[in-house]
């Protein structure tokens, strides 16, 4: 019998200018993998609400370590990508319009989410740092009670007292991607052109591709995967080994 299991990514960032607390979802992605056949199927939502919000995004070496941050500006309607600036502040009349903007994606995140959750059958969903993706979910009025949510970067720090990012554990599982096939150390899972067009890098498809290769990894090849994660974090802590 076939078991699915769903992998839960969301793109968010604060309206450049405004409120640092507030956060819009520019990007979903979910997939669910189907297993015993191996099957993927990937369905996504973008936002393209005319509002600009701030992409913070990690700068990584080679071993996926980060060693710096950088900051852009992404208009949602256009996905035009203009330098962030630390001093701009939206006048209150533009960001009521910003607002005003937001409200009516509210509703088309939530049937996004409500059909897709109805449409394939699973009770896991699998998340990494997902407190605030669950959170800007809930806000549309999604209730995962139903689910069973875990979220792998607590686990594996659980287990390795090490807080892995999603860029490093692609370094550890040698993810690798060639628009017909995901592919990682032990594992390569073929891809239906749909799927395909949706994994763009940078974007939240991507990243859900990249947490279920992580995921099977773990779960299929635990030893391996353990053996891998040791020795890069061994050259990350002695680089000159």
């Amino acid at each position: 019998m076939n078991t699915n299991i769903a992998f839960l990514e969301l793109k968010y960032g604060n309206i450049y200018g405004g409120y640092p607390n507030f956060y819009a979802i520019s990007e979903i992605a979910l997939l669910v993998f189907e297993k015993g056949s191996n099957k993927i199927f990937l369905e996504s939502w973008t936002n393209s609400a005319n509002v600009e919000v701030v992409d913070v995004f990690a700068k990584v070496n080679e071993l996926g370590h980060t060693i710096g941050r950088g900051k852009e500006v992404i208009n949602m309607k256009t996905r035009r990508r203009r330098p962030f600036d630390e001093e701009y502040r939206l006048s209150e009349d533009n960001l009521k319009y910003a607002f005003k903007q937001l409200r009516p994606t509210k509703m088309p995140i939530k049937n996004f989410l409500l059909k897709n959750l109805k449409k394939y059958r699973f009770r896991d969903i699998i998340v990494f740092d997902g407190r605030r993706d669950i959170f800007l979910c809930e806000r549309t009025g999604v209730n995962f009670e139903r689910f069973n949510i875990v979220d792998l970067q607590k686990d594996l720090n659980k287990e390795t007292d090490y807080l892995f990012s999603l860029n490093k554990l692609s370094v550890v599982i040698d993810f690798d991607y060639d628009r017909n096939y995901l592919r990682t150390a032990n594992l390569e899972y073929w891809l239906h052109p749909i799927a395909s067009r949706q994994i763009v890098p940078k974007s939240a498809a991507f990243d859900a591709a990249r947490l279920m290769m992580v995921y099977n990894e773990y779960t299929e090849h635990h030893e391996d995967f353990m053996r891998r994660a040791a020795l890069l974090l061994n050259k990350i802590q002695n680089p000159k080994v």
